[in-house]
């Protein structure tokens, strides 16, 4: 038997509060002038937990 790994990515977003900030947090910095492809980036790692595991399962 061999052991397969897997990988599994779980993306939801977080409580409401932290939502509002990173929200906020992206707005204000695409009013100030930054670059798109770095604020939504940004904003979108505040506003969602992300979390990769691996695993390994039996045969």
């Amino acid at each position: 038997m061999v052991p397969r790994i897997g990988v599994s990515v779980d993306i939801r977003p977080r409580d409401l509060p932290i939502v509002l900030i990173g929200a906020a947090g992206g707005a204000l910095a695409l009013w100030a002038g930054a670059s798109p492809e770095i604020a939504i980036p940004v904003a979108l790692l505040i506003v969602l937990d992300i979390r990769v595991r691996r695993w390994r399962r039996r045969i």
